[in-house]
């Protein structure tokens, strides 16, 4: 039985308990109810002590209900991302790495007990079976799911502190020349010629042009809109969503060149009306990434390209070659980007520009040294 000659003070009391430890007591600043601090001490002083941090956090209002951090992961996770504003796809793919690679960890742990070091050991753990770029992800969902936890005052601080744990080195992927865009282009079967022109010359994604409809396309000035990408659910459901930003909405211009490529698959291989999908899988049915895949394997291998380039390295091309004649602005404009980030990325120098800069500058010199040419 607890001693109840505890000494009263201005704030709060401690008393002695049955056992001989000293514990504090004081009153919860947001219910007014009487509660005991988290831990018993050895000491009459050190009871004393530790009322006084309380009263110092609750007066410079940094005092953290200790009981907010009992709140389970698994069950604060789901509500985070229940009261997250995200497209279908996004939601979709955030669920899957809660479930798969979160939830198997951290599920049943309370908030308070996600500490950095237990991040880390979770995080070298997911290494060893998972991609890279899979746990990235995982790691930037559970540090934004703990950042909402330290604004709703259930945790003082996000554990999720690991230097470089946030983002990965991507590999630099292979640029095909125009001649070798024109022979996977010829490789391929015909209804996907346009296809990867328009990836490579336009510089669009798959989801992108698999949403293209006839009305999206201005064959008289070599112009076409981007007003929608499509995107394939877990469940095989297709649907069109809006660009992630503003920017992603735009229109590109792509070469004349091209033109009489986008006439004859329009007359040939788009559905019928205003509103038909320029692209169509095999059976005259949605163009999927499934659909096509194997004939974009069959085409590179008959074009002789040995190296194991992507679809999507044909818009690394086409925005590499635009780079060397574009500005930075110009360059975000084409690509959809609202930021320099990956405009940037594409003004390396490619092929024969290195010669052409210097050649320049040795044009300048000689200009300034009066040099005449023989």
């Amino acid at each position: 039985m607890a001693n109840n000659q505890g000494k009263r003070r201005r704030f709060g009391s401690v008393r002695q308990l049955a056992s001989g430890r000293w514990q504090a007591r004081y009153r919860d600043p947001n219910t007014g109810q009487l509660r005991s601090a988290e831990e018993t001490y050895a000491t009459k002083t050190d009871a004393e002590i530790a009322l006084t941090h309380i009263e110092a956090d609750i007066t410079r209002g940094q005092w953290h209900d200790p009981d907010a951090g009992k709140v389970l992961f698994g069950e604060y996770a789901a509500t985070w991302l229940k009261d997250r504003k995200l497209a279908a796809r996004s939601r979709e793919r955030h669920e899957s790495v809660i479930r798969l690679h979160l939830l198997p960890t951290f599920g049943e742990r309370p908030l308070s007990s996600i500490t950095t070091a237990r991040v880390r050991a979770w995080r070298t753990e997911c290494l060893t079976r998972t991609g890279e770029p899979t746990v990235v992800k995982a790691y930037q969902i559970l540090r934004a799911i703990l950042n909402t936890a330290v604004d709703d005052e259930l945790i003082r601080r996000n554990p999720c502190r690991i230097v470089g744990a946030d983002h990965y080195d991507v590999p630099e992927r292979p640029i095909l020349s125009v001649q070798e865009v024109y022979a996977v282009a010829d490789a391929i079967a015909p209804r996907y010629r346009l296809l990867v022109l328009l990836a490579a010359f336009a510089g669009l994604r798959f989801g992108e042009l698999a949403a293209l409809r006839r009305r999206d396309i201005d064959a008289e000035n070599a112009v076409l809109m981007v007003w929608r990408s499509q995107a394939e659910m877990q469940t095989g459901a297709l649907i069109d969503k809006a660009p992630k930003s503003a920017a992603g909405v735009r229109a590109v211009e792509f070469p004349a060149e091209l033109l009489p490529d986008v006439r004859h698959h329009l007359d040939a291989y788009a559905g019928s009306g205003q509103a038909g999908h320029v692209f169509l899988g095999p059976q005259g049915g949605r163009l999927r990434r499934s659909n096509f895949r194997d004939d974009w394997i069959k085409a590179r291998a008959k074009a002789g390209i040995t190296a194991d380039v992507h679809f999507h390295d044909l818009r690394h091309t086409g925005n590499t070659l635009a780079a060397s004649g574009a500005s930075l602005r110009e360059l975000m404009i084409r690509l959809g980007q609202s930021t320099p980030r990956a405009a940037l990325f594409y003004q390396h120098m490619v092929k024969g520009r290195g010669r052409e800069i210097a050649d320049h500058l040795g044009a300048l010199i000689r200009e300034a040294r009066g040099d005449v040419d023989s």
